[in-house]
């Protein structure tokens, strides 16, 4: 398996000193990738499924990404996840292509539908048409990507006659990773995704999922140039053997471990252990 390290830029990582010095921490400890999470606003007061207080330091991915990616040379950059359907398109094709090309194409592309509507009415976006949006944008985006001459027609996106560059440094643009346990997901994620993500879950979680998305895949038609599809996991639980052995034994690609400890100095010690037990030297 791969391991990533999830929430570089919230919280005690928002503080751009602790960001860095985890990042390069986890870059030399043989890490494989940096997650970000994404709420562009938190309802204030805090209420169920919101995931953190009102007040949580949460840096903007890109941001935060572009700022990793100038203190580090090889570890691969993450959104988990962006909310796909909150954004213009058109925009975010454009800072996503700008990260991977100043990064060095190492940009991966972690996506969502979202689910708390407070932060859509802020934003101002129908909650309802969210799964209609994220289904829309990923083709949208891919063409603004890739296409010597973009053009798209949907309901929600249209564009022609123009140009977005420089293009991403990857062929094809970033790999796509979509989030979410529902069906729509995964179906989302046989037929137009690299990989799918899923967060906060556990081997019983874990192993319904993938049934879930074995099943989407009897369902529904694969384009082979996606080729096979990753599999990303948060885990929740206690990190000893048993718990990465049983990821690894349900066919998890990747494990993108929630950070332990309270400040900079526990935080490496925490990645620095999971780096001598469970990652094998380059």
């Amino acid at each position: 398996m791969k391991y990533g390290l999830f929430g570089i830029n919230n919280d005690l990582c928002a503080d751009p000193s602790v960001m860095k010095t985890v990042s390069i921490a986890a870059e030399d400890a043989g890490f494989e990738s940096l997650w970000t999470g994404e709420h562009v606003v938190l309802p204030d007061p805090q209420a169920p499924p919101s995931p953190a207080p009102p007040l949580t330091d949460m840096v903007h991915p890109s941001t935060a990404l572009s700022f990793i990616a100038a203190v580090t040379s090889t570890i691969k950059l993450g959104t988990g996840i962006t909310l796909l359907a909150q954004r213009n398109p058109v925009v975010l094709a454009k800072e996503m292509a700008g990260l991977d090309h100043l990064s060095g194409g190492r940009l991966l592309f972690g996506i969502g539908a979202g689910y708390l509507k407070a932060e859509f009415d802020a934003l101002g976006v129908n909650f309802e048409e969210r799964g209609a949006r994220t289904d829309e944008y990923i083709p949208a985006m891919r063409e603004l990507w890739t296409s010597d001459a973009p053009s798209f027609k949907g309901r929600f996106v249209n564009f022609s006659g123009i140009q977005s560059r420089p293009k991403p440094a990857q062929a094809g643009g970033p790999p796509i990773h979509v989030g979410g346990g529902s069906k729509a997901a995964f179906r989302r994620a046989v037929q137009a995704c690299d990989g799918w993500y899923g967060f906060a879950m556990d081997h019983d979680i874990t192993r319904r999922c993938l049934d879930g998305l074995a099943e989407a895949a009897q369902k529904y038609e694969r384009p082979s140039s996606l080729g096979k599809l990753e599999i990303s996991i948060t885990p929740r639980g206690r990190p000893d053997d048993d718990f990465f052995a049983g990821f690894a034994d349900l066919g998890v690609d990747r494990l993108i471990l929630l950070q332990g400890g309270r400040n900079a100095t526990e935080r490496v010690a925490f990645l620095e252990d999971v780096a001598r037990r469970y990652i094998e030297p380059a």
